[in-house]
């Protein structure tokens, strides 16, 4: 093998490896939105992927009225929190207390609710948001396109957000103090009330990010975010379901080997990945990488 093919086939691995970090941040964000969930209301929430679709539509409709990209990340958030937050009014508030299986279902059942909404509103054409052409920058052989450097500064920024909410304010310490010891953390006197409003609301932000990402780096239909449930549960239970760190490294773990993966099984099945890691976890290591949460200091 010559240095110049060799030299060729590393920097086509690089390149994957580059694209795989920017959708593993997708999926990390996915991830985190689902381990919170888990962590604090103790179900899966299998809606989480068509809130993300919500959350695209959202975005592209406030680009559409302003031309901003920035009031787009606005609605986004502000439009999916509050979507999040009347579902855990109208829905799971109304059914606390009934079993996992239960609020998976209706979470199963809230997620088709809301595909075929965004279905008769929007149509099921595939629609794009307008971004700016601009010109890749180019490092060591390797192809970088600015636009995703700008939506991984995004998902920085909502990370960043989310553990300082988490680990830096009152609520976030009472949201890990019901996830550590419920019992214990409603005879301190914590309202969970109070710490549900917060974290459905938190939870809306999140997944609000990650469908307007989404939705930039592909198109954006009813069934966006659909596809994107396997992946962000996958990434959830190998970080370790409740784990919020765990989720996001693990997105992006996820993302990367799903990248990698293309040469062999093509970009159509790149998805299964997601199947044999949830697989292999759950047979492995139920607990994943970084177990359960951590007890409240």
């Amino acid at each position: 093998m010559s240095l110049v093919y060799a030299r060729h086939i590393a920097l086509f691995y690089a390149q994957l490896i580059v694209n795989g970090l920017v959708q593993g941040l997708i999926v990390g964000l996915a991830a985190l939105a689902v381990t919170l969930v888990f962590g604090v209301a103790r179900f899966a929430n299998a809606a989480t992927g068509d809130t993300m679709t919500f959350g695209a539509y959202a975005a592209l409709i406030g680009q559409k009225a302003t031309g901003s990209l920035v009031v787009a990340g606005g609605a986004a958030v502000g439009a999916t929190a509050l979507l999040s937050l009347t579902v855990y009014a109208l829905v799971f508030r109304k059914l606390a207390g009934r079993s996992v299986v239960a609020l998976l279902v209706t979470s199963i059942g809230v997620g088709f609710l809301l595909r075929a909404a965004l279905g008769i509103i929007f149509g099921h054409n595939q629609q794009l948001f307008t971004v700016p052409l601009v010109r890749p920058i180019r490092f060591n052989g390797l192809i970088i396109n600015p636009f995703d450097l700008q939506l991984a500064a995004v998902a920085a920024v909502a990370l960043v957000g989310v553990f300082l909410v988490l680990y830096a304010t009152p609520i976030g310490r009472r949201m890990r103090a019901v996830a550590d010891n419920r019992e214990l953390a409603l005879v301190s006197g914590i309202r969970p009330e109070r710490v549900m409003i917060a974290l459905w609301m938190l939870v809306g932000a999140v997944t609000g990010v990650a469908g307007m990402m989404l939705g930039m780096k592909t198109v954006v239909s009813p069934e966006l975010g659909w596809e994107m449930l396997l992946p962000a549960f996958a990434a959830a239970i190998l970080g370790g379901i409740g784990s919020p760190a765990g989720a996001v490294i693990a997105g992006l773990l996820l993302g990367v080997v799903q990248e990698l993966s293309t040469p062999f099984v093509g970009f159509t099945y790149k998805l299964s990945i997601s199947f044999v890691v949830l697989l292999l976890v759950l047979l492995v290591r139920p607990r994943g990488l970084f177990g359960r949460l951590e007890g409240v200091r």
